[in-house]
């Protein structure tokens, strides 16, 4: 039996070989510059998620102490069954 010939596994490319990327011709205060824009964003972005998840709560809190106040509401959700007490 005759071994298979395997091709040559292709030469990696270099880092000379790559193209020049954005990075590369940014100079670098600007990269830097748009790193802490964007850091900032996202500050931004989880502090208004964070604002809005405790008006959400704030909001259910409120509507459940309101909700305990209700005597309509209170028996409602009683599972008691007051023929059993008469």
């Amino acid at each position: 039996m005759a071994k298979k010939k395997r091709p040559a596994p292709a030469p990696s490319p270099t880092a000379g070989d790559q193209p020049a990327t954005l990075k590369d011709l940014l100079n670098p205060d600007v990269v830097q510059k748009l790193k802490a824009a964007g850091d900032e964003l996202k500050a931004a972005e989880e502090k208004r998620r964070e604002d809005l998840r405790k008006q959400a709560e704030y909001a259910r809190k409120a509507e459940q102490k309101r909700l305990e106040n209700d005597f309509g509401h209170l028996l409602e959700q009683s599972g008691m069954d007051w023929r059993k007490y008469k």
